[in-house]
């Protein structure tokens, strides 16, 4: 994590990201779609941009917002553009703006001083970091799941990179004074339920992990404010790990001396406790444990299934990849079915959390190609052949493969 002091907070505080904006403006259809490979369907989703501070994005959903990244985009750089970064939220009572001076960020529980921090508080009074993480899903490529499983059937775009800016959590608790015998750190945004009873959204850390110095709070991502509808004007930043911690909105932590016991961390986002979250449809007793670390993943980005390619000339090949909780130390491809192997040179390596870029090239002969490209992170975990099955389609890695037509 980098100290930034290049950036003005009136880049971040004076702007108008908090001023009245529209969740949706006008239709949320746009004229055209996009095709999607999802094997259950849809096979193909409305493009919007209707949003705003969005582009065209894939919608998902409009309440509340599922906005799902083309990936076209991500072949464009490693870090994702704010405007089509994608957008998931639980619930569609999300305020629609936000007056940056009346705002306030609390800090209570099991604490010795507590908290009601301004934005300027924060922007002004505590020391700057940088870091370049990705923020992905945990539902990411659920629509691949078979057999199918329920929730958003996103494809590959549920994920985004990010370079972002703001303090460390762990600045924010030691100004309140952490007691003996803390257990956890939750936290909650602005978004509210949309029928009286029902739970909140509340996610929590272990106290050790919520000071580790790298969970963040950012009010900026790639040199501008956040957007509205990825968490203006504060969100937490949990590198390495499923954004279902990344909570958008954040106006509130407490720490808590019991275990939480709330719906989002106790009864929701749970994954079998078994190597890959892998289980057998139908399959009973299984433990469950809250979903956490994020996994290596890797992609092409430059060349689209089905495509045609010129046989007995070189082609360029290039993607994506990113290690998870650890950074990416070599992406692979193959070209018989995972028999062998052969290593692609990576990009500039802009941190241990952050998409890594790769290229190669292939000269296949006249005919079927299938390329398959596979990450290994620096702690030696590599992604699957196969893709793992849960009732809540989390965690999905499989090794992607690529099918082409050398003519």
């Amino acid at each position: 994590m980098r100290k930034s002091t290049t950036t003005t907070r009136r880049s971040f505080l004076g702007q108008a990201g908090a001023g009245g904006l529209a969740l949706v403006s006008g239709s949320a259809w746009a004229d055209t779609t996009v095709e999607l490979p999802l094997p259950g369907g849809p096979r193909e989703r409305a493009l919007t941009t209707a949003f705003p501070q969005k582009a065209t994005m894939i919608l998902q959903r409009t309440r509340p917002p599922l906005l799902e990244t083309p990936f076209e985009v991500f072949d464009r750089g490693v870090f994702t553009p704010n405007d089509q970064f994608y957008v998931r939220w639980h619930w569609a009572v999300i305020p629609t703006e936000i007056d940056v001076a009346s705002f306030r960020l609390s800090v209570s529980g099991h604490v010795d001083k507590p908290l009601s921090l301004t934005l300027n508080d924060i922007v002004d009074g505590l020391p700057r970091v940088e870091l370049a993480a990705v923020n992905q899903c945990s539902g990411n490529s659920r629509g691949f799941s078979q057999p199918s499983v329920a929730g958003a059937q996103w494809a590959n775009g549920a994920m985004g990179n990010a370079r972002w800016m703001g303090v460390r959590l762990k600045d924010v608790l030691d100004r309140a004074g952490v007691k003996p015998g803390a257990l956890q750190a939750r936290f909650a945004g602005l978004d509210q339920p949309v029928v009286d009873g029902a739970p909140k959204f509340m996610k929590s850390l272990a106290l050790d992990h919520a000071r580790d110095g790298e969970v963040m709070i950012a009010y900026a991502m790639n040199g501008e404010q956040l957007p509205l509808l990825n968490g203006f004007p504060l969100r937490l930043v949990v590198p390495g790990w499923y954004s279902t911690y990344w909570v958008k909105m954040l106006d509130r932590i407490e720490v808590l001396a019991t275990p939480d016991e709330n719906f989002w961390t106790k009864n929701a986002y749970l994954i079998p406790d078994t190597p890959g979250a892998d289980m057998t449809p139908g399959q009973a007793g299984v433990k469950m444990v809250p979903i956490n670390r994020m996994v290596p993943r890797s992609f092409v980005t430059n060349l689209k299934d089905g495509a045609t390619i010129k046989a007995g000339a070189a082609t360029a090949l290039r993607g994506i990849a990113f290690g998870g909780a650890a950074g990416v130390k070599s992406v692979d491809i193959s070209l018989d079915n995972g028999v062998n192997w052969r290593p692609t040179m990576l990009g500039s390596d802009e941190g241990k959390y952050s998409f890594r870029q790769w290229q190669t090239d292939i000269t296949p002969p006249a005919g079927a190609v299938t390329v398959m490209v596979r990450c290994t992170n620096s702690d030696g975990l590599a992604q699957p052949k196969t893709m793992n099955w849960n009732p809540t389609g989390f965690m999905h890695n499989a090794i992607e493969s690529l099918h082409l037509t050398a003519a």
